[in-house]
């Protein structure tokens, strides 16, 4: 019945461009929730149904997932599924996708994650293990084959702060960072217009430049140095974006 609904309402590919398919994914599962057409104690349906009913990736699936796990909106149990839990309405503090419609909504949020992840990349220096760096590493090659073959980089961009806030090992950061998903990537927000492939693919350098930076630190175990190469990266990120305000909205 559930896949049924979601066949009813997810569009096909070529009308799903101006959101993000993780965001898409999860709007539709929340939505479902909140509806209650998903009451308290539903298992959702598996990955494999969710990637052939929605038409994404199993990166989308899990991504969207873990949002909803960090939102409190559903619990996973190790080999048996996901599970729907009862909507917390008490929350205090929520960030929903859909509000961050503005280049200045966005560029609060990245002030935001400035003292949080500058924390979390010296902390992450001082706790990383081999694992944590492969991964790191394999984020940052796979983001360089991605800028070469000129394809979308948002996905690997949040799996390499998600990795470094995993590398913490507190379930905090982790939980922060899956929250937001990849709402903490500006590009998945906004159109980046009257810019060409080449001023979009040099500014996707910098980006990746500046992940390289916070790796090494990391790798070194450079506490000072990670914070610092984090801070530099995300104030950059929120210089980029008030670049690209028109004058008269800078205040």
């Amino acid at each position: 019945m559930v896949l049924a609904m979601m066949n009813q309402t997810t569009p096909p590919p070529s009308r799903r461009r101006t959101q993000s398919l993780t965001q898409e994914v999860i709007q539709e599962l929340t939505e479902l929730i909140q509806s209650r057409k998903l009451a308290r104690g539903d298992k959702l349906p598996t990955e494999s149904e969710l990637i052939e009913t929605m038409k994404v990736s199993r990166t989308v699936i899990r991504e969207a997932i873990s949002h909803l796990q960090a939102s409190g909106l559903v619990e996973t149990r190790h080999g048996i599924g996901s599970f729907v839990l009862e909507p917390n309405s008490t929350l205090n503090f929520h960030i929903s996708p859909d509000s961050l419609e503005t280049l200045h909504d966005i560029i609060h949020v990245m002030e935001l994650r400035q003292s949080l992840e500058s924390a979390a990349a010296s902390i992450a220096a001082l706790r990383r293990t081999t694992a944590d760096l492969e991964i790191m590493q394999k984020t940052l090659d796979d983001f360089q084959s991605a800028l070469e073959a000129k394809e979308n980089t948002a996905d690997i961009d949040f799996q390499f702060h998600l990795a470094i806030a995993n590398a913490t090992k507190n379930k905090y950061f982790t939980k922060f960072m899956s929250y937001l998903g990849q709402a903490v990537i500006p590009r998945t927000r906004i159109k980046i217009q009257n810019n060409s492939q080449d001023v979009i693919q040099q500014y996707l350098n910098r980006v990746h430049q500046e992940h390289i930076e916070i790796f090494r630190a990391i790798d070194n175990q450079n506490p000072l140095l990670a914070s610092s190469a984090m801070q530099m990266h995300l104030s950059n990120s929120v210089h980029r974006l008030k670049n690209s305000l028109p004058n008269d909205q800078d205040s």
